[in-house]
C-alpha cells in the first residue's frame, strides 16, 4: 500500500474515532447532567424538576408566614414532605408552633386553631362534633380533608413469644382485665402496657375505637414520649405499647406484632417475612402498605389537614397545603415518610 493511500486510511480511522467519540459523549450529555466533576442523572433530575412543578400546579397558593401545628404523628411528613414544600415555594412560608402550655397534638392543634393560635392545624382524628360547634359559635366552619392513611402498630419486647393479639384482647390488656402473657398464648409473665399521656389523636382513637370508650386500668404507665415508650418495651419482657406505624415497624429494639379482628386473621403490620432485630439496621421492617389500604389491617385510620373555613387568607393556606400534599409529589413525599397514599 502506498504511503498516500496509508494516510488517507489513518485519517479515516481517526474521523470515525472522533465520530463515534462525540456520539458517546453525546448520548451521555443527553442522559446524564456532567458539571463540576459530578454525574447526575438527568431522568432524576427530570423527576425533582416534574416534583416542581407538580406543586407550582396548586393553585391560589397564598403568599406570607403561616402557623400550623397539632398531631405528632406528623412528625415524619413534617420533616419529609414540608422542607419541600419550602424549598419550592419560598413566599409560601410555614412555621410549626408548640402550644403554650401543655403537650402538642391532634386535640390540642384542633383547640389551637378555634383561639386563632394557627392557621390550619394537622390530625391523626377526625373533627369531634362539639369541635364544629365550638367553631359555628366563633363564626367559622371547619373541615377536615383527609391526605394520608395511618395505622396504629402494637410494639412488644422482641422476646415475647405470641402469634399476635385480637381487638379484643387489647382491650383487656389495657383495661386491665387481661394482665399475664400466658392468658394469651404466652409464657407466665406479667404485662405492663404503655400509653402516651396527651391530647393525640393516636390516643383517642385507641380509647375510641380499641377500648369502646372504657377507661385505661389502673396498671397502665403514662409515657411522654414515644420513644421513651418504645425503650421501656425494648427492656421490659412484659411491655407493650401502641403508637402510630411508622413510629413502631421500622425499630430495631422492638417487635411489631400482628393484630387481627379473630385469632384465624392477625395481620402484620408489617410487609412479610418478619425481619428480625437481630438483622437490623442493616435491614428493617417495612410497611404492609396493601393491608393498610385494602382496610385488611383493623386498626387504620385517616391523616387529616384541619382548615378554617372563614374565607381569609387562613383558609387559602389550609386548603392550599392539603392541595400540595395531595398531589403527586407530594403523595410520593408522604409515601417516603412511611404513610401509605391516599391517592
Amino acid at each position: 500500500m502506498s504511503q498516500k493511500n496509508e494516510t488517507t486510511v489513518l485519517v479515516l480511522a481517526l474521523l470515525i474515532t472522533l465520530g463515534l467519540v462525540s456520539g458517546v459523549y453525546w448520548w451521555l450529555t443527553r442522559s446524564f447532567d456532567i458539571s463540576n466533576g459530578y454525574i447526575i442523572n438527568n431522568q432524576s433530575q427530570s423527576n425533582l424538576q416534574s416534583g416542581d412543578k407538580n406543586f407550582d400546579s396548586v393553585q391560589e397558593v397564598p403568599s406570607g408566614l403561616f402557623s400550623y401545628g397539632g398531631s405528632t404523628t406528623w412528625a415524619p411528613i413534617r420533616k419529609q414532605v414540608d422542607s419541600q414544600i419550602k424549598t419550592a415555594l419560598p413566599k409560601y412560608q410555614l412555621r410549626y408552633t408548640n402550644p403554650i402550655t401543655g403537650a402538642p397534638g391532634s386535640g390540642t392543634g384542633i383547640k389551637m386553631l378555634l383561639k386563632n393560635q394557627l392557621d390550619f392545624s394537622q390530625s391523626s382524628r377526625a373533627i369531634k362534633d362539639k369541635e364544629y360547634q365550638k367553631a359555628q359559635q366563633r363564626g367559622f366552619k371547619l373541615e377536615e380533608i383527609p391526605v394520608a392513611i395511618d395505622g396504629i402498630a402494637i410494639a412488644v419486647n422482641p422476646n415475647l413469644r405470641i402469634r399476635g393479639l385480637t381487638l379484643a384482647q387489647l382491650k383487656k390488656i389495657y383495661t386491665g382485665k387481661i394482665t399475664n402473657w400466658q392468658q394469651v398464648g404466652g409464657k407466665n409473665l406479667p404485662i405492663k402496657p404503655y400509653s402516651r399521656i396527651s391530647e393525640g389523636g393516636t390516643v383517642e382513637f385507641f380509647v375510641n375505637n380499641i377500648l369502646e370508650n372504657k377507661e385505661f386500668g389502673t396498671n397502665v404507665q403514662n409515657i411522654s414520649t414515644t420513644t421513651e415508650a418504645l425503650r421501656k418495651v425494648a427492656q421490659n419482657a412484659g411491655g407493650i405499647y401502641y403508637a402510630s406505624a411508622p413510629e413502631v415497624v421500622g425499630q430495631c429494639g422492638i417487635k411489631p406484632l400482628p393484630v387481627g379482628r379473630t385469632l384465624s386473621k392477625l395481620v402484620p403490620p408489617y410487609k412479610e417475612p418478619y425481619i428480625k432485630p437481630t438483622e437490623c439496621p442493616r435491614k428493617r421492617n417495612q410497611i404492609n402498605v396493601d393491608a393498610f389500604r385494602n382496610d385488611e389491617y383493623p386498626m387504620t385510620r385517616r391523616l387529616f389537614v384541619i382548615v378554617k373555613r372563614n374565607g381569609q387568607i387562613q383558609e387559602k393556606a389550609g386548603v392550599a397545603y392539603a392541595n400540595l400534599l395531595l398531589t403527586e409529589r407530594g403523595q410520593k413525599l408522604i409515601s417516603q415518610a412511611g404513610f401509605v397514599r391516599i391517592r
